[in-house]
């Protein structure tokens, strides 16, 4: 290089370029890459620093403090180039390239823009006269050294090269290593961070994971994610085990459970038998690994209901069914605590109002608890369902399914009936009711209320008056709510239920 010349001096409207284009790099990234603004300000910055160094080249060459000015102007030139390209590489592969729709691993930014910063350093070295033959000579005899002694580090850059090129892992999947299961939130050079759903950052070196088996969540080939999961319960030998697989699987399929996929179904096996029991499986779909021991205690808590409600007994070991102890005054005061919870239920409901103590305490023998869990589907429009439920307790949706959807027609609370038309006529059911919150109910079928109308047919009129009336509301009700059907007078509901319960006229 010529006496008294620094290296900006040979290119210094160039380097005017170099910074206006950097410039402009900078404005744009700021507007269409906000979430890279905190590394595209401290590049600006950076390129602000070296254009007062220009500034300062100048005043200090006036000054006579040329020496000083020039190798402050050759620093500027170095960091000018470096900012160029840092902000060249951002543009280019995290906003021209994804328009494009091409999303190459993070790592080959990465790589491109170390082999321009090399590229830079040793043309900027050549410039400055220094021979480059000797220096990668002297490279190549430290680079064994550090190779020899760096063998772990590197390897975990080169696994975390072969990860991020092969795909095998991607930020955002869930993951698990060993006992760990989380989302991984970055690949990097040396290791891979893996967050668990306790907000704990597990850092998995990149040379374990080349050397060792990891499960990746899910299937590569489905845009959502679908996890399987297994939710086990054992139930007395006593149910049988098809009608079993049946109860658990409509539990799930007609509940409206957060992140559990309608398709694939749910589906219910038998594994192993034990002492007095069955082990079953409640194999369902999980659309998001986050919330998975919630929604499997969800699941649980819907397949516990479902089963009270078809009077299937949890499994009990053998050993603790042994050493519970028979008191008979104990299970007489509770079988009379819940005669009298039954009773009272009935006498709230005017329906049953024309029936005689004597009458209602024969149904409260009939009424079997049934228990649903919010969101559950208690009844749906157009079955067939000769039973009618009480609620004792909890708030449950009443929907009209019609072409349009769903159309709220009310809300059932405790102390109310429902089903009461398909119990007493046969008729299909006229609405769909979802559990809003949890709710108890007892449930009364035809089979248990035949035995009190066929032994007083007479009250069959003054429950047919009932019927009627609530028809009458019910239909106002319709009307405001723009859902089709009318109410039926009492000598019409009369027929009916002389019909349907083979009463003479």
């Amino acid at each position: 290089m010529p006496d008294g010349m620094s290296i900006t001096s040979l290119f210094r409207a160039q380097m005017g370029v170099a910074m206006a284009a950097a410039l402009v790099l900078g404005l744009a990234l700021l507007a269409l890459r906000p979430r890279d603004r905190a590394s595209t300000r401290n590049a600006l910055l950076l390129l602000l620093v070296c254009a007062v160094v220009e500034a300062f080249d100048g005043v200090a060459s006036s000054l006579g403090g040329r020496e000083a000015a020039a190798v402050a102007a050759d620093a500027a030139s170095v960091l000018v180039g470096v900012v160029l390209i840092r902000l060249a590489t951002i543009f280019v592969f995290r906003v021209a390239l994804p328009a494009l729709r091409a999303n190459p691993p993070r790592i080959v930014e990465d790589l491109f823009t170390a082999a321009l910063y090399f590229a830079w350093g040793l043309t900027w070295l050549r410039l400055a006269g220094v021979e480059l033959t000797s220096l990668v000579a002297t490279s190549a005899v430290i680079t064994a050294v550090l190779a020899f002694s760096m063998q772990e580090t590197l390897g975990n850059v080169l696994g975390g090269v072969v990860l991020q090129f092969e795909r095998s892992i991607r930020v955002g999947d869930w993951m698990r290593v060993e006992q760990v299961i989380g989302r991984v939130v970055e690949i990097g050079w040396r290791h891979t961070a893996i967050e668990t759903r306790d907000r704990e950052t597990v850092i998995v070196p990149n040379g374990w994971l080349m050397k060792n088996r990891f499960a990746v969540i899910g299937s590569r080939a489905d845009a959502q994610l679908a996890w399987r999961r297994w939710v086990r319960v054992s139930v007395d030998i006593a149910a049988a085990p098809r009608e079993v697989c049946r109860v658990l699987e409509e539990a799930v399929r007609n509940a409206a459970i957060a992140h559990v996929r309608s398709e694939p179904a749910p589906n219910a096996v038998l594994m192993e038998f034990g002492p007095r029991h069955g082990n079953y499986a409640l194999r369902y779909w999980l659309d998001d690994a986050g919330p998975d021991d919630a929604t499997d205690s969800q699941v649980r808590a819907h397949l516990v209901a479902a089963l009270m409600r078809n009077g299937m007994k949890l499994g009990v070991p053998y050993q603790e069914e042994l050493s519970v102890r028979d008191d008979e005054l104990h299970h007489e005061a509770q079988r009379s605590l819940e005669r009298n919870r039954r009773l009272t239920a009935l006498v709230r409901v005017e329906l049953f109002a024309p029936l005689s103590p004597e009458e209602r305490e024969s149904l409260a023998s009939h009424l079997v608890y049934a228990p649903f869990i919010a969101g559950d589907v208690i009844t749906r429009q157009g079955a067939v369902a000769h039973w009618l439920y009480l609620v004792i307790s909890g708030e449950a949706d009443v929907w009209y399914e019609g072409p349009g959807g769903r159309t709220p027609v009310g809300t059932v609370t405790a102390g109310q009936v429902f089903g009461e038309m398909g119990m007493m006529t046969g008729e299909p059911r006229r609405a769909t009711v979802t559990a809003r919150t949890d709710v108890d109910c007892y449930r009364l079928d035809k089979a248990g209320f035949e035995t009190v109308i066929q032994a007083r047919p007479d009250i069959a009129e003054a429950m047919s008056r009932v019927l009627g009336a609530r028809e009458s509301e019910l239909s106002g009700r319709r009307t405001a709510a723009a859902v089709p059907g009318g109410g039926e007078s009492h000598g019409a509901i009369l027929q009916r239920i002389r019909s349907f319960f083979g009463l003479e006229g």
